[in-house]
């Protein structure tokens, strides 16, 4: 596999966060434990719900920034699709 993923994690609120990283798991606990972005502390917890691997860091910032300008019902789909 790939050494950088892009992923969405689904908020207890019900909205989509965005990232990327190496670990996609020990990022999405790091996100429920508050030390994760700003974003997710108050919307705890957090659920990993899709990964995408990429093939190194700049490509994956790349697709993070695609990713989070689609809409709710986009990333819905995404994620639906994996």
């Amino acid at each position: 596999m790939s050494g950088c993923y892009c992923y969405i994690l689904e908020c207890a609120d019900g909205t989509y966060y965005t990232g990327w990283t190496t670990d996609p798991q020990r990022r999405s606990e790091q996100h429920n434990r508050g030390r994760g972005a700003r974003y997710t502390s108050t919307r705890r917890p957090v659920k990993l719900v899709y990964i995408e691997p990429q093939p190194d860091r700049s490509t994956a910032m790349r697709r993070e920034r695609q990713i989070k300008k689609l809409s709710h019902a986009q990333k819905s789909n995404l994620i639906r699709k994996q």
